[in-house]
């Protein structure tokens, strides 16, 4: 549970962002726990947050909906994050080929960052999660990206 004292200090270091209220972001992690922190932290910015758990859930999620950037998690069981943005870039999700993504990994080297930014994120971020470089990735790309909220269905 978070306390005020946190809730406001996170608000003051993410005053800035404001900007990306009603964006829509797909959040695939296989930790519960850090699913819930980053959720919490993407929300209070007022982001749209879909979580998935798996590859395979995240994949039905990107079919059903359009979102406006992918964060996922690379390190999960059955298939990996580098799996996961393969497929979306390869186009088995036309509608979202394009996608913004970022990697988030507690996997720091840099290698894995090479290797995640080769598979097709444009973004690495490690855990455990800083808020404000979380944020300023996401707002690097949708200001890259030229993203704007839009209405989805």
């Amino acid at each position: 549970m978070t306390s005020n004292a946190d809730n406001s200090h996170l608000q003051e270091d993410t005053k800035d962002f404001q900007s990306l209220d009603g964006l829509r972001v797909l959040l695939v992690d296989d930790n519960e726990d850090s699913l819930i922190l980053t959720t919490f932290i993407l929300e209070n910015i007022g982001l749209e947050v879909k979580t998935a758990m798996s590859v395979s859930q995240a994949l039905e999620t990107i079919k059903q909906s359009k979102f406006d950037i992918l964060i996922s998690d690379i390190a999960m069981p059955e298939m990996d994050g580098y799996s996961l943005i393969r497929q979306i870039r390869e186009g088995g999700i036309y509608e979202q080929k394009e996608i913004p993504a970022i990697a988030l990994t507690a996997l720091s080297s840099d290698e894995s960052r090479s290797i995640a930014l080769a598979s097709g994120f444009q973004s690495y971020v490690s855990k455990p999660v800083e808020p404000t470089i979380l944020l300023t990735e996401i707002k690097h790309l949708i200001n890259k990206n030229k993203i704007a909220p839009q209405s989805y269905q």
